[in-house]
């Protein structure tokens, strides 16, 4: 079996389309897990200025 220039070139951009396509699904589970973290982050912060405030006013 022997391709065609046209059947070669489509075949390459297939290859092409589907890295793009697994690149920006990469990206969108990135952007998630970054998501993720700065929201766990945030909660740490909240919860440590919490116990700050607690403690600040079992002093008064």
């Amino acid at each position: 079996m022997t391709l065609t220039p046209t059947a070669t070139l489509y075949m390459h951009q297939e290859l092409v389309a589907d890295r793009i396509r697994g690149l920006h699904e990469e990206a969108a589970e990135q952007r998630l897990v970054s998501r993720i973290q700065d929201v766990q982050r945030a909660r740490r912060k909240a919860e440590r200025a919490s116990r700050r405030l607690l403690a600040a006013l079992a002093r008064t």
